[in-house]
């Protein structure tokens, strides 16, 4: 936690020098357009970076049972982050050793939970705290993470009230507004979202998980991370109506106005569009390859959406924090 001298400027900074090196990189992402994307190319490559994707819930629950952080309330120093993060980096090094330089990654993690949940550099934060940021960037699956994340926040008959899924909401949105994403996601007014959730009665778990997977927009950074994890290996068997890459790799934009009008994701992310495309013509996104029964589907849509006009398309655009329909592994997930 002691700050770094920057030699050049004879000033004090709090970030490792490879973390200034890492948020200074993170600057060429600014140029995607759609909020949602940015901040979760964002921060997957702070996961990367924090070797985080390598490590499993299990592993992670492991870590944190050992080091006994039970109470969710209590704040914790930095030696005891060190010592978790240390337990953490430790099993990963054996796992992956020449993927995982303890040392340098414990600094790295340390100075990253700092700059989410201790901007005045007091020295600690809350258990709960360190449990989100670990459990939120880890490798698993989405909803195993909000089974996690709400059991923290939930009484032993598994019931959560009003101020406690704020203080599981406050945490999370810590993360994008620390990479200067907040507005997006509602601001740092979890209150809409706390409302939304208690729409009908106090959450259990399947009434969270319900809700969640929905994509509320004070967590939709975490469904979109885990759509770019999804996307990054994909190879789609399309030529980019714009640039021509063929096949498209990553994510995936086709057309269900235009027959056979595919975009990839570096040109759609930029906004840019061929002649005759407008920006409010209906898409739809795949992270992984298509199969023949999604084909199949599109093309019916394309065929109906022949037959509307320019006007309906501009009346009903497709509105909201992810700017299109989003398909991940067959499920079609309206915005």
């Amino acid at each position: 936690v002691d700050p770094h001298l920057n030699h050049e400027t004879q000033t004090t900074c709090w970030d490792h020098p490879k973390m200034t090196e890492l948020y200074q990189s993170l600057a060429d992402l600014n140029n995607v357009r759609f909020s949602a994307y940015r901040t979760a190319m964002k921060l997957r490559r702070l996961q990367k970076a924090l070797c985080l994707d390598l490590l499993s819930l299990s592993a992670a629950c492991d870590a944190l049972d050992q080091h006994n952080l039970k109470q969710n309330d209590q704040p914790m120093d930095i030696l005891q982050v060190i010592n978790c993060l240390t337990t953490i980096y430790d099993r990963l090094e054996q796992e992956h050793n020449n993927l995982v330089n303890v040392p340098l990654c414990v600094d790295m993690c340390l100075n990253w939970l700092l700059n989410v949940y201790d901007t005045g550099r007091t020295g600690r934060i809350r258990v709960l705290s360190f449990k989100t940021g670990i459990i939120s960037l880890c490798k698993a699956h989405l909803e195993d993470k909000y089974r996690y994340l709400f059991k923290q926040v939930a009484s032993s008959t598994g019931f959560c009230d009003q101020r406690r899924l704020g203080l599981l909401l406050h945490d999370s949105i810590q993360i994008p507004r620390q990479l200067g994403e907040v507005a997006s996601f509602g601001g740092s007014n979890i209150e809409p979202s706390v409302r939304s959730c208690f729409q009908f009665r106090s959450p259990v778990k399947s009434l969270f998980l319900d809700w969640s997977g929905r994509d509320p927009q004070s967590l939709v950074c975490l469904p979109v991370l885990h759509r770019v994890a999804a996307a990054e290996t994909a190879k789609h068997q399309a030529k980019c109506n714009i640039c021509k890459e063929c096949p498209i790799i990553g994510f995936r934009y086709r057309s269900l106005k235009h027959f056979n009008y595919d975009i990839c994701q570096s040109c759609f992310f930029s906004g840019r569009v061929a002649k005759g495309h407008k920006m409010h013509y209906p898409m739809v996104e795949y992270c992984t390859p298509t199969t023949s029964g999604e084909d199949v589907r599109d093309f019916a849509k394309v065929l109906k959406n022949k037959f509307r006009t320019k006007r309906y398309f501009a009346k009903h655009p497709r509105m909201g924090y992810l700017p299109v329909q989003t398909v991940l592994e067959g499920d079609n997930m309206e915005t």
